[in-house]
């Protein structure tokens, strides 16, 4: 199933055009100090485009390749790479997509020896885009098939949404998804615990154009038992600039 779904995303995103490179600075050492040694910078880069193929037998939707790398290591080195890419595609004439997605990373911890793998997550479900008032949103259920020592298979809801603000100087957007995930990873960490486990993100971004270039904002990252399974929500907020490549 991983390697169908690889071959399929390099395969369907090839006509790709929007793109934008963000640098946030999080501030969650200074909202919640026992949790985060550190506040730490955020470059994202994000390649984005809705593509206009209804005229063809494979009729492509919205592609987004994304990449963000956290410099929470030593010396504001590369402490964490993670990336996403995700298609959409349809045979038919309602706007209702197939979506694929895959997504994957890395940490480097002090000591080496606790680094990590963020493990590969395959999906495959059905996506729904429309409008709501003047705002683009777009909604989804996938099958989500996690490669952990003992992996899950799980269902997974989707939300996203954009809308814009005074003539289009300002952005709201953002996404995000609920789903669930086996309690036991098949490591010693986990080896003894049974079930489900609901887990929750969010990110709601706000901009304001300086120009048609750059924009100022900020981004809100919410988690609910994907850092900790703690029953915390944790919300951590960052300021941000956004250049258009």
């Amino acid at each position: 199933m991983k390697f169908l779904l690889l071959s399929a995303l390099l395969f369907l995103g090839i006509n790709v055009g929007a793109q934008s490179l963000q640098l946030h600075y999080d501030l969650r050492h200074t909202l919640d100090p026992s949790h985060n040694p550190q506040n730490f910078p955020t470059l994202y880069f994000e390649y984005f485009k809705i593509q206009d193929t209804t005229k063809s037998f494979v009729k492509l939707g919205a592609f987004l390749l994304k990449t963000q790398v956290d410099f929470t290591g030593e010396q504001s080195n590369i402490g964490q790479f993670y990336m996403q890419v995700f298609q959409q595609f349809r045979f038919w004439k309602p706007k209702i997509f197939i979506s694929i997605q895959y997504s994957g990373g890395l940490g480097i911890t002090t000591p080496r020896q606790y680094s990590y793998y963020i493990q590969n997550t395959y999906s495959i479900g059905l996506t729904y885009p429309f409008k709501l008032g003047n705002a683009f949103v777009s909604s989804g259920v996938d099958l989500k098939h996690t490669t952990f020592a003992k992996p899950s298979s799980d269902l997974s809801y989707s939300f996203y949404f954009w809308k814009g603000l005074f003539n289009y100087r300002m952005e709201f957007s953002g996404d995000f998804s609920i789903w669930t995930q086996n309690k036991n990873h098949g490591d010693d960490l986990t080896i003894g615990l049974h079930g489900k486990q609901l887990l929750f993100f969010a990110e709601p971004q706000f901009w304001y154009k300086l120009n048609k270039t750059v924009a100022a904002g900020t981004k809100i990252n919410m988690y609910y038992h994907t850092l900790t399974p703690d029953d915390i929500l944790h919300t951590y907020p960052s300021i941000a600039f956004r250049l258009k490549l």
